[in-house]
């Protein structure tokens, strides 16, 4: 049976993917999760990230900031 990662677990992936210099295979690895899937993962959240112009609002108010970034 597959695993079920929350939003933010997801969020957390992909973050990590693009900012921590290391390749995707080896956060994805690291992770525990399949190279593909944080593929699809990374794929989602860009395409949320081109909502239209009314969504743009509400998508930065549950923007999750990472640790140690403000």
């Amino acid at each position: 049976m597959a695993a079920r990662h929350s939003d933010e677990f997801k969020r957390d992936a992909v973050w990590i993917a693009l900012t921590s210099g290391l390749t995707t295979r080896q956060v994805a690895s690291d992770l525990g999760i399949g190279l593909s899937t944080l593929g699809k993962w990374a794929r989602a959240i860009a395409d949320e990230a081109k909502a239209p112009a009314q969504d743009a609002g509400l998508l930065r108010e549950t923007e999750v900031v990472p640790l140690g970034v403000v």
